[in-house]
């Protein structure tokens, strides 16, 4: 319900806080289907933070935290 709530209003920036974190794989998929066509519809960028390598993969930039800080993780 949240998502939707947070999707109605068509925001410029979404952002998602381990937002399948507790949700069985496909509605998960469901979830990261809708914001890739919220994305495409209405160019909206989303900043995703999850623990998830399934919800990361779906993401065109992907950035690790770790303890000496963010690092882009296709860097290496």
């Amino acid at each position: 319900m949240a998502i939707a709530r947070a999707l109605v209003h068509r925001p410029s920036l979404i952002l998602a806080d381990e937002p399948t974190g507790n949700l069985d794989p496909e509605t998960a998929a469901r979830i990261l289907e809708l914001f890739a066509t919220e994305v495409r519809e209405s160019g909206a960028g989303v900043l995703l933070v999850t623990h998830s390598s399934v919800a990361a993969a779906v993401a065109d930039r992907t950035l690790l935290l770790t303890r000496t800080g963010l690092r882009d993780h296709h860097a290496g």
